[in-house]
């Protein structure tokens, strides 16, 4: 099926997936009002998982978006595997968020989806919900993932790196951090900043319904597997938890945290939010 060419149109709701069927979870942060009135931007600002298997028509319909950068905040041997095929024009950059991680983090539980067994020990009676919640919190916290989250915040705020796309592997941990973070700064409000995390589940797990095939086939248990390949409120409410406990605000965060200027922040949400009256 040929994928759309199009971008979101201003008058579809927030959150929409854009129709690329070799680039999952691909969706605009653009279109979520925010308190004081503006909308956030439609057409600067995307989301993904991996872009492994852009080819064909699906290369061209990501190369329409104008993507001028893409962030790949992905591990090493996460890149090596599966690395990201992109248009000419697109610039890539490396972020890694988890280069300081020395734990099993979300990133690092492939291997446990392709053993029933394995997967029931290490993944059940609620150790991977309290092993990604505890992620979570090392999202805010982690060296590496304040550096990448720095860097990317930082690049944002210029033009010359947008319209722009942050990813991951599957688009929901590293990836849902970074568009939590930005959606908050920029006035959004809790319940739709939750909201946009949750489409993840909407957006991605149909797309992943091979792989509980799989599992269930080899004797596993589907619901073992929603904790790691989906996204749970409890998840983001521990990094927002985190957040709080260290910085107070999330513009603390921004600026002590993350280490970005009051000029950078400014800048990003003079680019990023419409004010009323003016096109989203």
């Amino acid at each position: 099926m040929r994928a759309s060419m199009s971008t979101t149109p201003s008058d579809n709701p927030p959150g929409q997936r854009i129709a690329i069927n070799t680039a999952p979870n691909l969706r605009d942060l653009g279109g979520w009002p925010t308190r004081a009135g503006g909308m956030v931007r439609r057409g600067l600002i995307y989301r993904s998982a991996e872009l492994a298997d852009l080819s064909g028509d699906d290369l061209a319909a990501f190369g329409a978006l104008g993507v001028r950068t893409v962030y790949d905040l992905r591990t090493v041997p996460e890149r090596a595997a599966k690395p990201d095929q992109l248009p000419s024009s697109t610039r890539l950059k490396i972020l890694d968020v988890l280069a300081d991680e020395t734990h099993a983090a979300p990133a690092q539980l492939a291997e446990a989806l392709h053993n029933p067994a394995t997967a029931a020990n290490e993944l059940g009676g609620g150790k991977a919900r309290a092993l990604f919640v505890g992620a979570y919190g090392d999202l805010v916290s982690l060296p590496s993932a304040t550096t990448a989250y720095r860097r990317l915040f930082t690049e944002l705020a210029d033009s010359s790196n947008r319209p722009a796309l942050f990813h991951c592997t599957t688009g929901k941990d590293r990836t849902g951090w970074a568009a939590a973070a930005l959606l908050m700064l920029l006035g959004v409000s809790d319940d739709d900043v939750l909201q946009d995390y949750l489409l993840t589940n909407d957006e991605l797990l149909p797309q992943l319904e091979p792989i509980f095939d799989r599992f269930e086939a080899a004797g596993g248990d589907r619901h073992l597997l929603l904790p790691v390949l989906g996204v749970d409120a409890a998840y983001l409410a521990a990094a927002v938890a985190r957040m709080h406990s260290i910085h107070g605000t999330v513009e603390r965060y921004f600026e002590d945290g993350l280490g970005l200027s009051d000029d950078t922040i400014t800048q990003l949400r003079i680019a990023l939010i419409a004010r009323p009256g003016a096109s989203a």
